[in-house]
């Protein structure tokens, strides 16, 4: 990035918003780091600096957006770039889930964002610039098996964002989708997961094993955090940015694989797809 930039961040207090917000800071930004737990945040990036603005943002609350945003401007003038980053994830089988589970999946990760969002684009509008960059998952590309709630509501990013482009765009604002592979952050901590307990007998032995499977995982991923908050700051500051940028070479494979089963499930369908219009050479009544 050639000049320097107001960088909001959700979730900055562990993970990749910690490794974002310090990547930001290092590379001479302004920054915006929230979280739930402001303290928190502060003892993670090193206490109150120039160049640095802690603020208290719960990402399901419309009230703490808009504080945020306000608090943001009132610090440093303008917000450029918006990444949010923060959500969770509730694993397990559809049956094994709650129906209020599920609310609150899809209440963090996908209204969340679009909470800050909603706050964040009246400045970017005004400013007649600015860049919305918003972490999806390969999980929002790619159903998998544990992962009906966190994919439904990956899912709507993607479809979110991806139409949110044509909103914004006549007034000089940018968007990216990001679906990053497996990460070494904290998604899998106790915590940032949460995992189910079994209660149906067919699941049982399923979930006890999957659960184990996806904790081995932990610590072990491919993918280097730090890299990825340095490719999100290169692309925020490019003149024409990523509309979508999938992360990390998992990733970028499973994608590839899913995008040609959709091709041939298109093909596949053309017989009976293909011809599905009305017939208006058909006389009305015969």
């Amino acid at each position: 990035m050639n000049s320097s930039k107001v960088i909001f961040v959700t979730g900055a207090g562990r993970g990749l918003g910690t490794d974002i917000a310090r990547e930001a800071l290092a590379a001479g930004h302004q920054v915006v780091a929230t979280g739930r737990r402001p303290e928190e945040v502060e003892r993670t990036l090193g206490g109150p600096r120039d160049n640095l603005l802690v603020t208290k943002l719960d990402i399901t609350s419309p009230d703490d957006a808009e504080a945020a945003a306000h608090a943001a401007v009132d610090h440093f003038g303008r917000i450029d770039v918006l990444i949010n980053n923060a959500g969770n994830f509730f694993a397990g089988y559809f049956e094994e889930i709650t129906p209020e589970q599920m609310r609150q999946q899809i209440d963090t990760n996908l209204f969340g964002p679009m909470n800050v969002t909603r706050a964040v684009l009246p400045v970017m509008r005004k400013q007649r610039a600015g860049h919305v960059i918003t972490l999806s998952s390969s999980a929002g590309l790619i159903g998998q098996e544990f992962c009906v709630a966190y994919a439904a509501s990956k899912f709507g990013v993607e479809g979110w964002m991806e139409s949110l482009r044509y909103d914004v765009e006549p007034y000089g604002i940018h968007t990216t989708v990001v679906e990053p592979g497996f990460f070494r952050t904290e998604l899998l901590v106790d915590g940032s997961t949460i995992w189910p307990e079994p209660t149906i007998d067919d699941y049982a032995e399923r979930t006890t094993a999957t659960i184990a499977a996806w904790k081995s995982m932990n610590g072990r991923q491919t993918g280097d955090p730090a890299k990825l908050a340095r490719a999100l700051l290169t692309i925020a500051g490019q003149d024409k940015p990523l509309l979508r940028f999938i992360a990390g070479a998992d990733a970028i494979e499973g994608v590839r694989a899913k995008a040609e089963e959709l091709l041939a499930q298109a093909e596949a369908s053309r017989e009976l797809g293909d011809d599905l219009g009305y017939d208006d050479t058909v006389p009305a009544g015969s």
